[in-house]
């Protein structure tokens, strides 16, 4: 019995929220930050606020500069999509030649307002078509419809005793009044201003191959300058190999194609613009072929290096560098 006096009293009879009061800890969730060393401020000098303001206005300052910056070089790069408007692409977009601007000379022989002996100055697109739809050519045209004159033209009384002139020359001026509408009603039809979108893409890619095909444009451009590895050869120039000739037309190499994948692109474009940004598909066809030419305008760079076959395409199809540098995005 008194060894079970001594022994401890049971928890219960302890107060147990004094025994939890000695052992318990504050805890903060507020950081408390420890300032600087006396060693750190140790011959700073406190900042002032004026001082404070100027490093504010001076990081506003160029941030405002840099946003500047990037829309000027955006601008500098130009259209990803389009590039810059030229007469060839937008005779790609109407299927008429490319609008001719008046030189000085004929400028200055403009006739003036009061003078009517003199003839009007001829409008923009007053020359006759390169191409025509239906795969017909000026010659072509012209001989058919000489022909079609030939065959409708009035046959006149063998027996001039008994002939009537006025009812002959009747029927001559009602032959040539029928045969000017057949021309022009024939010139509207042939025409690829009046041509559907699959046509005039035909007809474009026919033109384009006429353009920028090599076996047209080596007659009259410089070619690329030779390799140092071809220069420095120690072998004889009869050992070298020579290009292939080629046979037909150039459709294959990369400003032919180049150039017909600007003129589907400026399709795609004008079909995905306005009220149909919804449509997946020609987004999504759009961002091929503008992947497509990227690839194809950056071996181009690569392998030309600025040769007059490069410089000739740029200038024609208004192409900026944003078509083939960094990333392009189709929003």
């Amino acid at each position: 019995m008194y060894a079970r006096s001594l022994q401890h009293p049971p928890l219960s009879s302890l107060n147990i929220e004094s025994t939890f009061k000695l052992c318990r800890r504050t805890y903060t969730t507020v950081q408390r930050h420890k300032g600087p060393s006396s060693k750190r401020l140790k011959g700073q000098k406190p900042r002032d606020q004026y001082a404070a303001n100027q490093a504010e206005q001076r990081r506003v300052a160029n941030i405002n500069r840099q946003a500047v910056l990037r829309e000027q070089r955006a601008a500098a790069m130009g259209d990803p999509i389009r590039g810059v408007t030229t007469p060839f692409t937008e005779s790609l977009d109407t299927g008429l030649p490319p609008e001719v601007k008046p030189t000085v000379e004929q400028m200055s022989n403009k006739p003036k307002s009061g003078d009517e002996d003199q003839p009007s100055a001829s409008p923009a697109h007053a020359e006759k078509e390169v191409l025509l739809n239906h795969f017909l050519t000026k010659a072509e045209l012209e001989a058919a419809l000489e022909y079609s004159k030939n065959l409708t033209e009035p046959i006149g009384v063998v027996d001039r005793a008994i002939a009537d002139t006025t009812e002959e020359a009747e029927a001559v001026r009602e032959h040539e009044s029928k045969d000017k509408s057949a021309r022009e009603a024939v010139n509207r039809i042939v025409s690829l201003g009046n041509a559907g979108s699959q046509e005039r893409t035909r007809a474009n890619v026919r033109r384009i191959v006429d353009t920028f095909g090599r076996h047209n444009t080596d007659t009259y451009l410089r070619p690329k300058a030779p390799s140092l590895a071809r220069l420095n050869s120690t072998m004889p120039k009869n050992s070298l190999p020579e290009h292939t000739q080629r046979a037909g037309p150039d459709t294959g190499s990369s400003e032919v194609q180049i150039g017909i994948l600007t003129a589907k692109i400026r399709i795609l474009a004008d079909r995905y613009a306005g009220e149909n940004r919804n449509d997946k598909v020609n987004k999504r066809n759009l961002r091929l072929l503008l992947h497509r030419r990227q690839k194809l305008l950056k071996y181009m760079e690569k392998k030309e290096r600025g040769s007059d076959r490069w410089q000739n395409m740029i200038q024609k199809l208004g192409l900026t560098e944003a078509t083939w540098k960094g990333e392009i995005e189709v929003r």
